[in-house]
């Protein structure tokens, strides 16, 4: 009989551990179905956060098209504009090339127009010298030429200057 008790505690105690065993089970069970349904939830919102991000993405680049675009067209623009910077530089080099075959024209022109009038008033000067010499020569002959005209005459009288009452 000593072996019924002792059957009967071994029994109770497999029956006590197997007892401790499924209870324990049993919250390592519901501790992964809490910890399981934690982790879909925050799955879940991860995915709803990575949704959202996703269309964020999408606005940026939607909002990043018409950017980018205009970044073009301005960079056309810069490159136009930079083009005509150039062009204008050749132009004012060109110009003041121009300018200056001009001025050194114009110095020359006024330069001989300076020679041209001092060579003109020489010979006006000298003109009036020789206009000068060419009217004393003929009132010379003049007056050489009334002391033989016949002064009776008056012809010859009026072309010496000689007045009637001269006689």
């Amino acid at each position: 009989m000593k072996v019924v008790p002792a059957l009967a505690v071994l029994s109770v105690t497999v029956m006590v551990v197997m007892i401790f065993q499924a209870v324990r089970q049993e919250l390592n069970l519901r501790s992964l179905k809490t910890s399981m349904v934690q982790s879909s939830a925050e799955v879940k919102r991860k995915e709803e956060a990575i949704v959202e991000m996703k269309i964020k993405i999408q606005t940026l680049k939607s909002d990043l098209t018409p950017l980018n675009t205009k970044r073009d067209e301005l960079s056309k623009k810069k490159e136009e504009t930079l083009k005509g910077v150039a062009d204008a530089g050749k132009n004012a080099e060109t110009c003041n090339t121009e300018k200056a075959e001009a001025e050194k024209k114009k110095t020359e022109v006024a330069e001989s127009i300076t020679k041209l009038k001092a060579d003109h008033e020489e010979a006006k000067k000298k003109a009036q010298e020789d206009i000068q010499t060419l009217k004393q020569q003929i009132l010379n002959r003049d007056k050489a030429i009334c002391a033989f005209v016949d002064q009776t005459k008056e012809e010859g009288r009026t072309l010496c200057g000689i007045s009637e009452g001269t006689n």
